[in-house]
């Protein structure tokens, strides 16, 4: 097993992690309903998906 022979600064470490950096998602408009969708997904208000219908929503009374 690999074992460093002097210990790595912590700017050594540093420079190696920025490019470890989080994402936005994409957000697109859902075109049956215009709410705001992740894209290659479902639409959670609606159910649709590149124009037809993918879930079935439940009607809560």
């Amino acid at each position: 097993m690999a074992h460093p022979k002097r210990k790595h600064s912590k700017t050594r470490r540093d420079k190696r992690r920025t490019h470890y950096k989080a994402t936005a998602p994409t957000i697109a408009s859902c075109s049956n309903c215009g709410s705001a969708i992740r894209y290659h997904r479902v639409c959670p208000e609606c159910g649709y998906y590149r124009g037809k219908l993918a879930v079935e929503k439940k009607v809560t009374a």
